[in-house]
């Protein structure tokens, strides 16, 4: 029967990467990687990175795939239709990979970063391959230090305060309010700085991007001071690099609860 490792590989770090996980890397096969394509290209470097580090002696094959186009036009209610198409095109991708590149005793591994069970398709992905029933395979989960963790633990500085709850959402959500009841906030998936909204409240912002990596860039203080500085920096990095991963957290302060 093969066997698939879904491993979560943190924010970037590659000593962020749990004994767990080290393990599992070190009993693969065969490492199977979604290219992003050039722009992107950093993302694979850092995976191989983490591979060098951890399996300093080879002895593992890495294949690679392109990764299907989403339509990141798709807003309202064709949303949900647009990342189910994405997700069906992966899974015939991951579908062709297993069956052929991975032999029936062998073990295979999908690297996800920061952790496969928070905002990461990778397991239902898996398990609409399962469901179609042209590849049988056993697949396990390894957690990871997920980017919320890495952001809270660089800014030193916990997720939630005494009594009360926290909150993980996409910018999308935040767009339509602040959470009813939820005064701290983590934001992931904010193409469009959402948290501008509500620079006219005592919000304090801890921000992050490439969290975990050389070109790490930190941010924090009160969102009116610290937000148009955190849109230059985006704005920069962005430039710089063609792509970014960011992640904040929005702390509102109870008077304006």
């Amino acid at each position: 029967m093969r066997k698939i490792h879904v491993i979560g590989i943190g924010a970037g770090d590659p000593d962020q990467l749990t004994l767990q996980a080290v393990r599992a890397l070190r009993s693969t096969d065969v490492f199977f990687v979604l290219d992003k394509g050039e722009v992107k290209s950093d993302l694979t470097r850092l995976r191989r990175d983490m591979l060098d580090t951890h399996i300093p002696h080879g002895g593992y094959r890495v294949v690679e795939a392109r990764d299907p186009e989403r339509d990141r036009h798709a807003g309202g209610a064709a949303y949900s239709p647009a990342v189910g198409d994405w997700r069906s095109a992966r899974a015939g991708i991951y579908e062709r990979l297993i069956a052929q590149e991975l032999g029936a005793d062998e073990s295979g591994a999908f690297l996800v970063w920061g952790d496969p069970a928070l905002y990461d398709s990778t397991l239902a992905i898996l398990e609409e391959v399962l469901a179609r029933g042209a590849v049988a395979f056993e697949y396990d989960v390894v957690p990871g230090i997920s980017s919320v963790s890495a952001l809270v633990a660089r800014h030193r500085t916990g997720l939630n305060r005494v009594a009360r709850p926290v909150q993980i959402t996409t910018g999308r959500r935040l767009a339509e309010g602040f959470p009813e009841g939820v005064d701290d906030v983590v934001v992931m998936l904010d193409a469009h700085q959402t948290f501008r909204q509500y620079a006219g409240q005592d919000v304090d912002i801890y921000w992050g991007a490439y969290i975990g990596t050389p070109d790490e860039i930190l941010v924090s203080g009160p969102l009116a001071e610290a937000g148009p500085r955190i849109e230059r920096l985006r704005a920069e990095a962005r430039e710089r690099k063609g792509w970014i991963m960011d992640t904040y957290l929005l702390r509102r302060n109870p008077r304006d609860a």
